[in-house]
């Protein structure tokens, strides 16, 4: 979180890594499909659009005390989806404060970039709300029905490749173990297969964990899904990677969220064969039958 904002969050607050140093408004409550079966993040929240007096006295509040963020980010869960007027007033009001604001960020899913006009999302990027990140989770539309995301791969293709066109720079998110082992194969095949397609200009690995209170876990206390090793997480990395063709764009990678097992970046296609053979290491010394530790903070 910025350096204390005078700001009296709605928790739990969540953002990118990438975020961590920029100035967080929340613009939406929660999430508007919060219905993700492994997330919990939201769940405590019943979703809605935050009222425009309430955004701007908070930003008012930030420049007043001296603030000058060189980001910012939208929150929560899904800010896009707020109507189009609320977004303009607020990206209106950041930009009337920090004219010199370099980059605005959003959480973002297919729905709500589908549901917007593409001169509507132009718009957006103008009053420089200007990277989205998108959970894409998986390529494979069985695991996407079975964690409940809402969107087809052919949605999230045709959302990824949409909001590039209207000057966004979009940061996909790809889960590691999302489908379980019975689905490993599916997964890995369809997600590489889709940052193909998509070429965002950012990448990067969360590892699924099975998180109490959530369905994800119950499917697993069932035995519905079997999770994946180490050793397998690893592997799941590895051939994403090796079978995606990153040839559209450079993509700067990164796999450093407190999830993952090793932190681990750089920029495809240059650094893939360095990449790929540093994981391949890491595959090798992992013994078999491991199961990764859940971090102490998500």
């Amino acid at each position: 979180m910025y350096i204390n904002p005078p700001i009296q969050y709605e928790p739990p607050v969540y953002r990118p890594p990438s975020e961590g140093r920029s100035l967080l408004i929340q613009v939406t409550i929660g999430c508007s499909n919060n219905k993700c079966t492994y997330c919990d993040m939201y769940r405590s929240k019943t979703y809605r659009v935050r009222p425009q007096a309430d955004i701007n006295r908070e930003l008012d509040a930030c420049f007043k005390s001296g603030l000058n963020p060189e980001k910012i980010f939208l929150c929560d869960g899904d800010a896009l989806g707020a109507p189009q007027e609320v977004l303009i007033a607020t990206l209106d009001k950041i930009n009337e404060l920090w004219p010199k604001v370099r980059r605005i960020g959003v959480y973002a899913t297919a729905t709500n970039i589908l549901e917007k006009t593409e001169e509507e999302l132009k718009v957006l990027s103008e009053k420089k709300l200007n990277i989205a990140y998108l959970g894409l989770e998986s390529g494979d539309d069985k695991v996407l029905h079975m964690i409940v995301k809402g969107n087809t791969a052919a949605e999230m293709i045709e959302a990824s490749l949409k909001i590039k066109r209207c000057g966004f720079k979009l940061s996909t998110i790809a889960m590691l173990g999302v489908g379980g082992k019975k689905y490993s194969k599916q997964h890995v095949e369809n997600t590489a297969k889709i940052l193909s397609a998509t070429a965002p200009e950012f990448f990067s690995f969360l590892t699924t964990f099975s998180v109490p209170g959530t369905p994800y876990h119950k499917m697993v206390e069932r035995g519905l899904i079997e999770p994946l090793t180490s050793k397998e997480l690893l592997t799941e990395m590895h051939d994403i990677l090796k079978q995606a063709r990153f040839e559209l764009n450079p993509i700067l990678f990164r796999a450093n969220h407190v999830s993952n097992m090793h932190p681990l970046g750089g920029t495809l296609p240059r650094d893939k064969d360095i990449i790929l053979r540093t994981v391949s290491s890491w595959i090798s010394s992992t013994p078999e039958g491991v199961y990764p530790k859940v971090p102490m903070q998500m």
